[in-house]
């Protein structure tokens, strides 16, 4: 039986690319989004926004280290370089066009 997680997971509005890392073995998310931006904007990673603008690459690798996490299971969203990046502990990574939330008012 699928869990609430999983429905609101399956709800998100369709990612314009989904890539992945491998937590178990120790791949950083970090350099797995810098890469997944690259890949889907066709730019040179040495050519975009460094990540450490929109996240501390650090505290975002130490997050989803399974080594360390064990069973934990984290997901976050945060926007970078023109898209609203989610990571998921099971090395999912989910990259949308970024949305604007401010209102005006």
């Amino acid at each position: 039986m699928p869990s609430d997680h999983d429905a609101r997971r399956a709800a998100d509005s369709d990612p314009k690319y989904v890539a992945a890392f491998d937590p178990v073995d120790g791949d950083k998310p970090s350099e797995a989004i810098v890469d997944a931006v690259a890949s889907v904007t066709g730019k040179d990673p040495l050519e975009m926004t460094p990540l450490y603008e929109a996240i501390d690459p650090d505290a975002l690798d130490a997050l989803f280290d399974q080594r360390q996490a064990g069973d934990e299971t984290h997901e976050l969203w945060f926007t970078y370089d023109g898209f609203d990046v989610g990571v998921h502990s099971d090395g999912e990574i989910r990259l949308r066009t970024a949305t604007d939330t401010t209102s005006s008012t």
